[in-house]
């Protein structure tokens, strides 16, 4: 089957074939080290938990998705403060008169920007409010996510989404903006940069450091061998499996990851092994050399061993492409017929989030207890355009993370899946003319049954420009939660022990407290 690839697609697949031979190598040492540790003892707890992370990668405008709508001089006119920071980029409010936008600065063309939609405790409820009285507001393209978030007229406690406000990557907190501009706090190193954001967002480990780990890949260093216990008798399969080539995140000391692209494993043989094109032929001559223990051409014991374990490789993709292209029936469901009916798009998130569901239904069959994936959706890098350009991307989320979600609870396992989104950074509030810079604090959200959803935790800043949330330079915030809190109460649901918390999350004790009663954000049940 022909498939047009768009230029984004192709370089991701690109890179994903391009790290293949690290990935295999990655794998191959893994393989290694990971069936010594299978030796050692767990403590055979049971259930299976699968965390999903979904990186919004270009820096997501935060501030269009989830935004304060009050206007009650009690809440200080938040939605007032939001309008006048964003101008021409804010989403206008349903009570008010509508924000105008001017698409094209060298004609006289006058849009009506799209109203944001209310958040409301139930559908067709009362407005939510946080602690401090204040309502809020959610993008007009994200329509699934509000249901998510407020529930059904038929299910009204069924709530799976909620949102943490004000988070960003902090070394420690930061009290106030007085604090901030004293210049005796650390703060992360190289802010409002992808790359250095990015790696933090990942590593939890904004200090500047050279990190080679991610904390998805230092919580399979101790949970893989533990919890993973069905793994005997020589199989392995890794713990961290993700769908957009290598990633610091899921890279540990002992353990790495698995790459596929959304058809599945990177193998040697892959779907179309026994074509005559070019790319076959090599990789079924590369199978051959790797396969062969006849061959001549590893005579030396160490080639010998890497012949062996690059066999052993092969053998564990192939496993897994089986598994992957026939997942059968999952508590009594079937995983095609699940995922053809749940409604994703075709396009690359979609594609994207069903192999996703394929991958968490096989993990019985990989003998998997915990598992984590990581997907990667681009795009959000808004410079020059962000209100047409973030109505698209945000409607592809809202379509495919709606449909992900509930096939997941068709097949039965919603229960045990969170999915959590990260980003590089927010972004400015004040508008550059049609889009927005890098900045630093700003909206996530989490999703899954297990979740404690229609709540927005964490403190929302102030969204006015030069205000007390307001660290200056066209209206960057900073953080109120930091990112290790975040990962900390994903990580105490998955399994991390508190004690062993503080190797996953170095900074974490300069934001809660191990071992306390109540996890440090409150938005798992």
């Amino acid at each position: 089957m022909s498939r047009n690839l768009s230029r984004r697609r192709f370089l991701g697949e690109a890179s994903c074939a391009a790290l293949g031979s690290t990935s295999i190598l990655s794998t191959i040492l893994n393989l290694q080290m990971a069936n010594n540790a299978v030796a050692g003892t767990g403590d055979g707890a049971s259930g299976r938990k699968t965390l999903v992370c979904l990186f919004l990668s270009g820096g997501c405008d935060s501030y269009n998705v989830l935004l304060p709508a009050d206007t009650s001089p009690a809440n200080d006119g938040a939605y007032d403060d939001y309008a006048a920071a964003r101008s021409n980029l804010a989403l206008s409010h349903p009570d008010k008169a509508p924000v105008i936008f001017n698409p094209d600065a060298g004609t006289n063309d006058q849009i009506a920007n799209p109203n944001f939609l209310p958040l409301n405790t139930a559908e067709g409820g009362a407005a939510y409010t946080d602690s401090s009285g204040r309502s809020y507001g959610i993008h007009p393209s994200c329509t699934r996510l509000k249901e998510l978030f407020e529930g059904t007229s038929a299910e009204p406690n069924k709530k799976r989404l909620s949102f943490i406000s004000n988070i960003g990557t902090l070394v420690e907190p930061i009290a106030d903006k007085s604090a901030y501009e004293s210049g005796n706090l650390p703060l992360p190193k190289a802010l409002f940069s992808h790359s250095d954001q990015t790696e933090q967002w990942q590593t939890s480990v904004p200090q500047g450091q050279t990190i080679l780990s991610g904390w998805a890949g230092r919580a399979a260093d101790i949970l893989h061998s533990r919890l993973n216990t069905e793994q005997t008798n020589g199989f392995y399969m890794p713990m961290n499996f993700s769908i957009n080539g290598n990633t610091v995140f899921q890279t540990g000391a002992t353990e790495g990851q698995f790459v596929l692209t959304s058809n599945g494993a990177l193998s040697f043989s892959g779907p179309h092994g026994t074509a005559n094109d070019a790319q076959s032929i090599k990789n079924r001559t590369l199978k051959e050399m790797a396969t062969d223990p006849m061959n001549e051409h590893y005579r030396n014991l160490f080639q010998q061993a890497f012949r062996k374990s690059t066999a052993d490789s092969i053998e564990r993709g192939e496993q897994f492409q089986t598994s992957f292209d026939a997942p059968g029936s999952v508590n009594g469901q079937d995983v095609d017929a699940a995922i053809d009916a749940a409604g994703f798009l075709d396009d690359y998130l979609g594609n994207q989030l069903r192999a996703a569901v394929r991958t968490i239904a096989i993990r019985e069959t990989l003998k998997l207890c915990r598992q984590t994936l990581f997907i990667e959706y681009g795009g959000w890098d808004n410079h020059s355009e962000l209100l047409n350009t973030q109505a698209a991307l945000l409607s592809s989320l809202d379509t495919n993370l709606y449909a992900y979600q509930n096939c997941l609870e068709a097949l039965g396992l919603g229960d045990d899946v969170i999915t959590f989104t990260s980003s590089d950074f927010a972004r400015t509030l004040r508008s550059n003319g049609q889009g927005t810079d890098h900045a630093w604090s700003g909206n996530q959200f989490v999703l899954g049954s297990p979740v404690d959803g229609g709540k927005i935790v964490g403190n929302y800043a102030s969204l006015a420009i030069d205000g007390p949330d307001d660290i200056g330079r066209g209206g960057r915030i900073f953080p109120k939660v930091s990112v290790d809190e975040y990962f900390c109460e994903l990580l105490d649901w998955f399994g991390v022990a508190q004690g062993e918390m503080g190797t996953v999350l170095p900074n974490i004790e300069n934001f809660h407290t191990l071992g306390a009663v109540n996890r440090p954000l409150g938005f798992i049940s």
